[in-house]
Formats: structure tokens, C-alpha cells, sequence
């Protein structure tokens, strides 16, 4: 069969625009809303038809506003890439993809769809409670998978949306960061303690310059690495979700990211130098060379700013505010600060 057009809605998934896309026949399909996802929807759904189709699958498809579609085709492009060009050459473990494509009708602007394996019996992260450190062992091990393949390979600026980060990009992260920690300091309250909004003011004026800093040894970067984008199997096996914020940067900014916000600090302080070196082992497996543990550690300390960083933007610019979303981003800024404090981050900043 050709392969259909990518459709926006999911009245779109009927069942012969099913069985086009997947390649088999497709004689029922029962459609479930997943999640509330603020870019996009997904839908879980129970296929009937050909004995070789899976019997659920995913459906990612975007938002229902076409104008919100259009401004948000580079990150729905961006994720279609990961899982067309990108996965099928990385060690990282993702969900995968029976079906991807985003149009290229400027008409139809931000129209894509992705048909994903239902991970089912895995379980989402939760990012308030935080997770184990067998968790975020499984967590750092696998996302070495999508850094090292690639590092610092230059054919990745051949890909469609991804880029390093610009001068220009540095000057509007300087322009709209203070603006956006003041709104989230507003929105937060009493959630947030003195100290915390202390540290968010410290590192703020160095984000440009932080982004823009160690990328002699750059990569694929999740970018939002984070419990709430992982799914977690019961046999320890963990997956990451939501490729939307792919970008290339300092690697191990997804491990800082992942580690300061997911443990708790007295669990972070007691397996953070472990959890690094099990990152650093699977890179080196993986044929990462010239990158010394004693430099990985170095670079972990360093990218602490990623969790302020992410937590604010995300926060400042979120489209619904919602009591367990405002709980969710406090946690990720108090321990992301505390990370910042224990590891010494600021002396790194001040030094660029």
C-alpha cells in the first residue's frame, strides 16, 4: 500500500488510513485520548483486523488549532526526524515507530502523525515523587544511547532542525530569561524558598554564555530528560518519550537535568558520582574516546543549569496552569538549586 498523508485529527484515523499506514488491514479501531499534552494529543488504539497487526498502538498527532499547528511545526518536524532518520543508528531505548510523517503542504503547516508501540506495561515517571537510584542508574545508561553514536559527529548539522546553538540564539535566551523568572516567581509563591529564587537570580545572567559553552564535544540532546518523559518497564528497563525538544548542545546536560530534578538531594548527593561514572562506562562501551571521567564530571557540575533553566521556561510558558504542574516545576527548581549550591555551579559559570 502507498503510505497516506499524515492527518491532523483523529477522526483522521480511520480504518483504511490505518491499514495504509500500517501496512496491513485494519477492520476496527477504537480510539482513546492518553495523557494532556499541551503541544499535541495521543490517543491509545485497540486495532482489530490482520493477525500480524500489534494489537494497540499509539497515535501521536497535534494540536487541533491549525495556527497553534503551524507555529509548532519545527518541533513536531523535529520529532518525526528522531524517529525516520534518527533512531534506527542510536543506542537509546524509544518507543517505536510504525508510522511517522509530517506534510509538507504549506497548507496543511504542523500536520503530522506518528503511530508509536504502546509500552504498556511500562509506567510513566512521576516527577514530584521522584524515582530510585536503580531508576535513574537505567535512566543515565540509556541515554548515553542517543549521545554517543553521534558525538560530536558534524553530519548531524545535515539534519533538518538541528543546529548548534547561535549567537543569536544565546541573545534572546539572555533577552527573555529574566522576564520569564520573574513570572514564574509570581506564579510559584510560596512554593518556592527564599534561597531557591536566590539561585534563580544568580545564574540567570550566564545562561547565554552557558549555552553557547563546551561544545568541542557536542550531540543529540533530549533537552527535557526529565521522569515525566520516561517510561519505566517493571523488569528495569526504561524508555524516553517525547522527542519534540531534540537539539544539539553539551550532552550531558540531560543527565545533569535528569539527575538534580529526579532524586531527591540526599539521594542525589549519595549515587551522583556513581550514576555519572555508569553514564561515562556506557559512553565509552559505545566508542566515546578522549572524554576522561575526572572531564565528564566536570561537565555534570556544569550543566546543573539546565534544570533552573528547563523548569522556568517550561513554567513561564505552559498554556494551562494546573495545581500538580505548579507543584511539579517548585520540586524541579528546589532540587535543581540544591544541585547547583552542593556542586559548586556558580564558580563554573563565573569563570565563562
Amino acid at each position: 500500500m502507498t503510505a497516506p498523508a499524515p492527518v491532523a485529527l483523529p477522526s483522521g484515523l480511520t480504518t483504511s488510513w490505518l491499514s495504509a499506514a500500517l501496512g496491513r488491514e485494519v477492520s476496527d479501531v477504537t480510539a482513546t485520548a492518553v495523557g494532556t499534552g499541551q503541544m499535541g494529543a495521543c490517543y491509545r488504539l485497540e486495532l482489530s483486523g490482520d493477525p500480524g497487526l500489534p494489537p494497540t498502538v499509539l497515535a501521536k498527532l497535534p494540536t487541533a488549532d491549525a495556527a497553534t499547528r503551524s507555529f509548532l511545526h519545527g518541533s513536531y518536524g523535529i520529532e518525526v526526524a528522531f524517529y525516520r532518520l534518527l533512531l534506527p543508528g542510536l543506542e537509546v531505548r524509544a518507543p517505536a515507530a510504525y508510522y511517522a510523517a509530517i506534510s509538507e503542504d504549506p497548507e496543511q503547516r504542523g500536520t503530522f502523525t506518528l503511530l508509536l508501540e504502546d509500552l504498556a506495561p511500562a509506567e510513566q515517571g512521576d516527577q514530584i515523587a521522584g524515582c530510585t537510584p536503580a531508576q535513574a542508574a537505567a535512566a543515565v545508561e540509556n541515554i548515553a544511547g542517543l549521545h554517543a553514536p553521534r558525538w560530536s559527529d558534524p553530519t548531524l548539522l545535515d539534519v533538518d532542525g538541528l543546529t548548534l546553538p547561535s549567537e543569536e540564539d544565546s541573545a534572546t535566551l539572555d533577552a527573555i530569561l529574566p522576564g520569564a523568572v520573574d513570572a514564574v516567581v509570581a506564579r510559584l509563591g510560596d512554593l518556592l524558598d527564599d534561597g531557591d529564587v536566590e539561585v534563580l537570580r544568580t545564574v540567570t545572567p550566564y545562561a547565554g554564555a552557558w549555552s553557547l559553552a563546551r561544545l568541542d564535544r557536542f550531540g543529540l540532546v533530549h533537552g527535557d530528560y526529565r521522569l515525566d518523559n520516561l517510561m519505566f518497564h517493571p523488569d528495569g528497563r526504561v524508555w524516553a518519550v517525547d522527542w519534540q525538544t531534540l537539539s544539539l548542545g553539551l550532552p550531558i546536560r540531560d543527565v545533569a537535568f535528569n539527575l538534580s530534578t529526579g532524586l531527591t538531594p540526599d539521594l542525589r548527593r549519595r549515587h551522583e558520582r556513581d550514576l555519572v561514572g555508569s553514564y561515562h562506562r556506557r559512553l565509552v562501551a559505545l566508542g566515546v574516546e578522549g572524554y576522561p571521567v575526572d572531564e565528564c564530571w566536570d561537565d555534570y557540575c556544569f550543566a546543573m543549569l539546565q534544570g533552573p533553566l528547563i523548569a522556568v521556561l517550561g513554567c513561564a510558558y505552559s498554556s494551562t496552569p494546573t495545581e500538580r504542574g505548579d507543584r511539579m516545576f517548585a520540586a524541579m527548581i528546589a532540587r535543581s538549586a540544591q544541585a547547583i549550591r552542593d556542586l559548586d555551579t556558580v564558580a563554573r559559570l563565573t569563570a565563562l
